[in-house]
């Protein structure tokens, strides 16, 4: 097995220093108390991103001819953007904030290298007529490509609630594939840090369903069970002699999506962790649409790290075959 302990990377993903929050302005209300919470709990220095496009800053002059006003919507961005670095201020965060003009996904880019952000966060769409969630092509562009974390605030997220005696619960998730154990270490440290116990949860196929060859297993469900529970013992054990204290194996039947949100609520989870599995996120909607349904409906953050390819190779083959067929 892998060596899981943190490396320097690592510990600067669980204690960023740097945290870029990426925002369109109108998710900044349910962007910045998560941002806030773990500016503090991290010491993170904040850096809150808007990036202007040339379409959305397209204004009319009286006889209806359009013309540009960058200096305009510079200066509206900024006015959004100060009040929250003021807050975070007085709740004593390094906060600042960049207004930058371009294409979004590598203005993004070009700060996560320039100020060697440690985690990124993101917002998502309200729902749709349809009550889809719209994750949005800047969202999914930079899910696709950054190879950091990255903390998803869905429509449904919402801080837990102070006071309470109920310990600190981080969720993770797990395919059990050995390109899995990256997040699997990433979450152990995290639970760690918050003093949070640790639910490494595995879901099967549904009890009336035979295993398909995505599972990569055969036989009868109690087989199935015992051999999940076994894996996913030997990876608590693993993850928790590193770091956590408390680590729970859970292995359930079911819809991946449904059996995930279902365990976040019945464990009151504060972090849904999970690896973005194929070469990436955007690929993995697309296949199994998992980790879409999470985003639209857990109650809490949502961070996925990408898996590194088992096999460059093959993954890059993979990658073009999906793109041919788009």
């Amino acid at each position: 097995m892998p060596d899981l302990r943190p490396d320097t990377a690592k510990d600067r993903w669980t204690h960023p220093a740097v945290i870029l929050v990426a925002t369109d302005l109108s998710d900044l209300d349910r962007l910045m108390p998560f941002a806030f919470e773990q500016a503090v709990e991290t010491g993170a220095r904040l850096i809150l991103l808007h990036v202007l496009a040339s379409a959305a800053v397209m204004s009319s002059d009286a006889i209806g001819m359009p013309y540009y006003d960058p200096v305009g919507a510079l200066e509206s961005a900024t006015n959004t953007l100060e009040p929250w670095c003021e807050l975070a201020r007085h709740k004593s965060i390094v906060c600042d904030a960049l207004v930058r003009e371009g294409h979004a996904v590598r203005q993004i880019e070009a700060v996560l290298r320039q100020f060697q952000v440690d985690r990124l966060l993101l917002g998502t769409r309200s729902r749709g007529k349809l009550g889809k969630l719209l994750l949005g092509s800047v969202a999914e562009q930079v899910l696709r490509s950054v190879n950091l974390p990255v903390m998803t605030v869905g429509p449904e997220a919402h801080l837990p609630v102070q006071g309470g005696d109920g310990e600190r619960v981080v969720l993770h998730a797990t395919t059990l594939r050995e390109t899995s154990r990256p997040s699997a270490a990433l979450a152990c440290q995290i639970a760690a840090s918050q003093g949070a116990k640790l639910v490494l949860l595995h879901v099967l196929p549904p009890m009336d369903e035979p295993a398909t060859h995505e599972t990569g297993r055969s036989g009868q469900p109690a087989a199935l069970d015992s051999a999940a529970l076994l894996q996913l013992r030997a990876l608590a054990d693993e993850t928790g002699a590193h770091c956590c204290s408390c680590v729970e194996p859970l292995v359930v039947h079911g819809n991946p999506s449904i059996e995930i949100l279902a365990a976040a609520a019945g464990q009151h989870a504060s972090l849904i962790v999970l690896a973005a599995t194929g070469r990436s996120v955007l690929d993995n909607l697309t296949r199994d649409r998992t980790i879409y349904r999470v985003l639209a409906h857990a109650h809490c953050p949502v961070l996925t790290l990408r898996e590194p390819a088992a096999n460059p190779a093959a993954a890059e083959g993979e990658g073009r075959r999906i793109a041919m067929q788009r």
